[in-house]
């Protein structure tokens, strides 16, 4: 009973199943942990660091908690209901001094949606110098 031993051949071929396993482990780990690396920094200006001082008396937009937008110009306040007549009622504030600032006041429970929005009006309508009041307190 003697079997007869064929000699071994040399195996040809790398199991790479192995190193795909640590390759996706190390995937894994990887893709939790860059997230946690990364910092959410955002760098501001601040609000001292304006350009120059405006010396025309600007007009002011404001936007209420409820969505009421009022036009103060020098003391008198006129109100639009809604954002669509905005610009034509900045435009008769300003008259013939077009480079007057127009500066957006809005209460803060007020959406940002509705502060773009009345930006994205008066610039559409040519009013070049639109800015943000904010509080420094």
């Amino acid at each position: 009973m003697a079997r007869s031993r064929r000699p071994r051949r040399a195996m040809n071929a790398i199991n790479v199943v192995p190193y795909i396993d640590v390759m996706l482990v190390l995937l894994v780990i990887f893709m939790v942990t860059t997230p946690m690396m990364q910092t959410g920094v955002v760098n501001l200006p601040s609000v001292g660091k304006a350009d120059k001082q405006v010396d025309a008396q600007p007009v002011f937009v404001e936007i209420a908690a409820d969505g009421a937008i009022k036009i103060n110009d020098k003391g008198n306040t006129e109100s639009t209901p809604d954002v669509k007549g905005l610009a034509e009622l900045v435009k008769s504030h300003l008259g013939a001094a077009a480079d007057r600032p127009v500066v957006i006041a809005a209460d803060k429970a007020v959406r940002y949606e509705a502060v773009v929005n009345a930006m994205d009006v008066l610039k559409q309508a040519g009013i070049a110098r639109v800015g943000l009041k904010v509080n420094t307190h």
